[in-house]
């Protein structure tokens, strides 16, 4: 369950580089659209799958030099005015695009891939919100892993939606090129 605070209402909105300063002890968080969204952390099985799949991208990622991982809890400053700052469970930017990210500060934009990992609670509302901030920030391709319904859902940046069952491909495409899994190797 998400803790929301601020409002748009009486209260001023947060910016990125307040909630920088913030320091909320054992939670995460993300800042959408200038509120502070407080989260318990993601369960053990979470992060055992969010471990594996950054594993299997790593290899892929980094035996090609291709570019850049970045794990759970990265902020992605991907909107201005009011600021949002979404942290996926995994993302990609390729090569070319890192001489932005400074060693200090959230990434100053959205990455190429990003996955999100349906944790038990989450709202389905709320996981489709991410997926839309994404989108319309400038992330190519989304994965949403469902290890509860044991699918995966593609959303591509031309409005494309695929699901891929427990037995099927996960495909880097043009993101990520050559790089391809199955589902089942990463829910297992």
């Amino acid at each position: 369950m998400a803790v929301k605070i601020g409002c748009m209402g009486s209260q001023a909105l947060m910016t990125a580089e307040e909630s920088l300063l913030n320091d909320v002890p054992n939670k995460s968080t993300e800042l959408v659209r200038g509120v502070l969204v407080v989260r318990e952390p993601p369960g053990g099985w979470h992060g055992h799958l969010s471990a594996r799949l950054a594993f299997l991208f790593g290899q892929h990622v980094y035996s090609r030099r291709s570019g850049m991982l970045f794990g759970q809890d990265t902020g992605f400053l991907i909107e201005r005015n009011p600021d949002t700052v979404r942290a996926p469970d995994l993302a990609f930017v390729p090569t070319e695009r890192t001489t932005g990210i400074a060693r200090r500060g959230y990434v100053p934009f959205a990455p190429d891939l990003a996955v999100e990992i349906v944790s038990p609670g989450d709202r389905p509302s709320a996981v489709l919100e991410k997926v839309a901030d994404w989108l319309r920030a400038g992330t190519r391709l989304v994965w949403v892993l469902d290890p509860g319904r044991g699918v995966a859902r593609v959303h591509r940046a031309e409005g494309t939606i695929d699901i891929v069952p427990a037995d099927g491909t996960l495909d880097g495409e043009d993101v990520l090129p050559g790089f391809r899994c199955l589902l089942g190797d990463i829910l297992a």
